[in-house]
């Protein structure tokens, strides 16, 4: 283990542990009060597809959060970087998104930012 594997294990902590978060919050602030509005007016089935797509992101940025200490401890140099490239856009979709939306008042972005971060020095591991 060097640091190039502790940078990936440490996004991916910083990265999963956001997400509960994140799931947690979107839970309570998003999904909760979407159902409650669209209930009278929508099927059930709707409400469950809405429910998945406020929180297809928080699924995503979690097991991009595992991906990466997995790749970390178990995967070759190729893997690594496939899923570093696949995880690394995605949490730099959440930087972009989340600074865009707050104009830089969410968490989200800055935590994001350093998992990334971390991705990218993860990455430049010489070759094995």
């Amino acid at each position: 283990m060097n640091g190039y594997d502790i940078a990936l294990i440490v996004a991916g902590l910083v990265g999963s542990g956001s997400a509960v978060i994140h799931g947690v919050l979107t839970q309570r602030h998003l999904v909760d009060p979407f159902q409650d509005i669209v209930a009278a007016r929508s099927s059930t089935m709707v409400q469950r597809i809405g429910a998945v797509l406020l929180q297809f992101s928080t699924f995503n940025w979690f097991v991009g959060g595992l991906a990466l200490i997995l790749a970390a401890y178990v995967l070759g140099r190729e893997a690594r970087l496939a899923v570093g490239l696949l995880v690394g856009s995605s949490y730099l979709f959440a930087v972009i998104g989340n600074f865009w939306a707050s104009h830089g008042r969410h968490p989200g972005w800055v935590l994001y930012g350093i998992s990334l971060c971390l991705v990218i020095y993860g990455l430049a591991k010489p070759g094995d």
